[in-house]
């Protein structure tokens, strides 16, 4: 069978290339790939290439695909498999697997988020890493694994009692919380399961240093919705002075949980200062310099108790906790999305992630469509019909991407 893969050959060298897949084994599985969305991780191997934690040395003479957040329809299921999936089933994929840093959309040759055919490896399969996805439309789906990485970020932390060697996991309930330059999409997505799942923070404080991003993150998220929730949940701009303003907000008991959102030293030191008694630090930005450095104050760390977690990405259990909260309406993956894009988008949208603006970009392996904000839509119906239906039915909902616009969009163009 012929698939169509955008396949990376090094550093900055992406490719949407045809090639035939092999035949798949009794333990495999031949899937279609609907939707993928664009995550800062994938610019970040795309960047760096063989260098990157996850991706092979040999990516010169065996490129791989790049894309991780997807999701899609199984086409063909290998004969010792059989009874545990059924071809036309919908599914989802974790893709970070237990004890190996080998991922689907870093590290294999026949799977990945950007590609219209893969191949399911053994490995994810032992691992019960492929779960069937019964919900409408594809992008929710993709949009779980995203979800995931949050929510494994918050089971992440964890918080002590004096005198006794255990750890409470989670954040803490009615606790001090901020997410320091969280206004891209995966800080809105930690926003909304915050704000929606049973334990809330009492405060919730959000920075960014540009107004805009704030105003968006506001837009997606209000303080109204939040409130319903018990949650205070505060915009706030950290051009200027943010420890003293935000230690204000807590009168100066400062912050049971933080999560650090970019790769920055000051933001890092910024949120160390912040720390309550027994405060957690959720180091969730992964940055490209292996020599990333910062203060950390270890007076606190010895007797205030302070201390510090990283996560990346996260398991099967947080991917179907996303599934469970986005299919009964607790969450709205929608509002991470921004844009929308063909297969022949993707490289570009990849490679200038970081200048893009907005939120989420989704991608569509099976149309050719240039990556257009939702927010155009409208411009561009004035000339173009297919935009025009697709305001209009944007519209309907609030604005925001929807199962009834992805239907619209695939029935148009899909190949």
């Amino acid at each position: 069978m012929k698939t169509k893969a955008l396949r990376l050959y090094s550093e900055n060298d992406l490719r949407l290339e045809e090639f035939e897949l092999q035949a798949i084994t009794d333990d495999e599985l031949l899937v279609k790939i609907i939707s993928d969305s664009v995550c800062m991780s994938s610019y970040k191997a795309a960047k760096q290439g063989a260098a990157h934690k996850r991706v092979p040395s040999n990516i010169s003479e065996n490129p791989i695909i790049i894309g991780h957040e997807f999701c899609g329809e199984i086409i063909q299921v290998g004969a010792s498999i059989a009874s545990k999936f059924k071809p036309g089933q919908k599914f989802t994929l974790q893709p970070a697997m237990k004890g190996t840093y080998d991922a689907a959309g870093y590290s294999f040759p026949y799977l990945g988020g950007n590609m219209t055919y893969g191949i399911i490896p053994k490995c994810y399969i032992d691992q019960d890493c492929v779960l069937l996805y019964e919900g409408d439309g594809f992008f929710y789906g993709s949009l779980a694994e995203p979800l995931s990485c949050v929510i494994g970020a918050t089971h992440a932390n964890y918080h002590t009692t004096q005198g006794e060697y255990t750890h409470d996991m989670g954040t803490k309930i009615d606790g001090n919380m901020a997410i320091l330059a969280g206004c891209g999409p995966m800080g809105i997505a930690l926003i909304d399961y915050l704000t929606h799942r049973e334990r809330r923070p009492k405060l919730l404080v959000v920075t960014d240093i540009d107004q805009k991003r704030l105003n968006s993150a506001e837009a997606a998220l209000s303080k109204a919705e939040a409130a319903k929730h018990g949650v205070n949940l505060v915009y706030l701009n950290a051009a200027t002075n943010p420890v003293e303003q935000m230690m204000e907000l807590t009168d100066g008991k400062g912050y049971d949980d933080i999560f650090v959102f970019a790769p920055v030293a000051a933001v890092v030191e910024q949120a160390d200062a912040m720390l309550a008694y027994d405060g957690c630090l959720n180091f969730f930005a992964g940055p490209s310099d292996t020599n990333f450095a910062a203060k950390f104050n270890f007076y606190n760390v010895h007797y205030n108790s302070t201390h510090i977690v990283g996560t990346s990405g996260g398991n099967t259990d947080d991917l179907r906790e996303a599934l469970e909260m986005s299919s009964t309406g607790k969450l709205e993956p929608a509002l991470l999305v921004s844009h929308i894009g063909g297969m022949d988008a993707a490289a570009d949208t990849i490679l200038n992630l970081p200048n893009l603006p907005g939120f989420k970009k989704l991608i569509y392996n099976a149309i050719s469509m240039p990556l257009t904000a939702i927010t155009d839509f409208e411009e561009k119906g004035k000339t173009d019909p297919l935009f025009r239906s697709l305001a209009e039915i944007c519209s309907k909902h609030n604005g925001l991407w929807s199962v009834e616009a992805e239907e619209f969009l695939l029935n148009k163009l899909a190949k």
